[in-house]
């Protein structure tokens, strides 16, 4: 990529001017941060302006919703923008020669932290699985990175914090990072290789071929970042705009001590029942987390709503059926065994904990 343009005669135009651009980023952050600090008021003038009673079921939903729609968009445009100009210092070659060669358990730990700041999701499953395994990463290690990529990334951080707090956000963090070493751990000392899909495995195991050479300027880098805005952002406010509105009525009409019955700390069942239902809901950690600010609001207990939470990003019906293409129907079992195995004991020490 080149900040450099050419015009229609073919004659080189004039340069970008970094500073312009700079001066520009600058700008977009600080009106950024001036809006969201309106969007509490703004939101209860707009309720008001509507023909129903604030206190009812059906204003605390609208409120609800007209108050976390711009909330979580405007956070997920932030975090996507400066995530995209740190993202374009990594790429799919840069992450496998980091981990290629690397021990299980150090490399273990290495892949789950790169899946937090890497820009791959559960539908890059197949391509990275190629690309690992053609690099020589030891199953294992790809299984913490492909686990920690979708579940513990830095909109699900990052909005967990906006939303909730920042004592769940790190508690996600913590114990997102935790299952994703130890399930990476327990399946590599399986040495299940001879699970994968036959033509996974007659790849041959060798080096990466050589890094790109990479000529970036802070524009281009910036450019990245608007790139990641279009691309992510225009994929996921469909299940943004879902996943509130779902929110909004668990907010504004589920009563609080039928909450606390179905997901309260007191039904042992809650957490494993939370788990079956997350897998096979369609979303992402932007649609999810609005559910999950309404469930808390509500009641429900944190070790429960946080299993909800992690089976949807991780152990989604969709990823099991991209995954199907370069993994055995036995590996995935393992695969969601594992993986489900941790999730649910997050959900029973936090309900005992807490």
């Amino acid at each position: 990529m080149s900040a450099d343009t050419t015009t229609e005669l073919g004659a080189p135009a004039r340069k970008d001017n970094p500073w312009l651009w700079h001066a520009g980023v600058a700008a977009f952050t600080l009106v950024w941060f001036v809006v969201y600090r309106q969007l509490p008021g703004f939101s209860e003038w707009l309720t008001g302006l509507l023909p129903v009673e604030r206190t009812s079921h059906t204003g605390e939903a609208i409120a609800f919703f007209l108050y976390d729609a711009p909330k979580v968009i405007m956070l997920l445009t932030l975090i996507v923008f400066w995530m995209g100009v740190i993202r374009s210092w990594f790429s799919p070659e840069k992450t496998r020669a980091l981990l290629a060669g690397k021990r299980e358990g150090v490399g273990n730990v290495m892949s789950a932290t790169l899946g937090i700041f890497t820009p791959f999701c559960s539908c890059s499953a197949v391509p990275l699985f190629i690309g690992f395994v053609s690099a020589g990463v030891p199953l294992g290690v790809t299984f913490s990175f492909l686990i920690a990529a979708p579940m513990v990334n830095e909109v699900a951080l990052v909005l967990l914090w906006g939303l909730v707090g920042w004592q769940v956000a790190v508690t996600y963090l913590v114990f997102g990072l935790g299952i994703a070493i130890v399930a990476g751990w327990v399946i590599g000392r399986f040495h299940l290789e001879g699970w994968l899909q036959g033509w996974v495995r007659e790849i041959h195991a060798g080096a990466a071929g050589p890094l790109p050479e990479e000529d970036l300027t802070m524009v281009d880098r910036y450019r990245d970042g608007i790139e990641s805005v279009k691309e992510i952002v225009g994929k996921v406010w469909i299940w943004i705009i879902v996943g509130i509105t779902l929110g909004a009525i668990i907010h504004g009409y589920v009563p609080e001590g039928a909450m606390v019955r179905i997901m309260g700390s007191g039904a042992w069942w809650s957490v494993p029942v939370a788990v079956v239902m997350g897998i096979p809901m369609y979303t992402n950690a932007a649609g999810v987390i609005p559910i999950v600010e309404a469930l808390l609001d509500k009641g429900a207990a944190l070790g429960t709503v946080l299993a909800f939470m992690m089976s949807v990003i991780a152990l989604s019906l969709p990823e099991m059926l991209i995954l199907r293409k370069v993994l055995t129907w036995r590996l995935i079992t393992v695969f969601v065994a594992v993986v489900g195995s941790g999730i649910l004991a997050v959900g029973f020490l936090f309900n005992l904990i807490f």
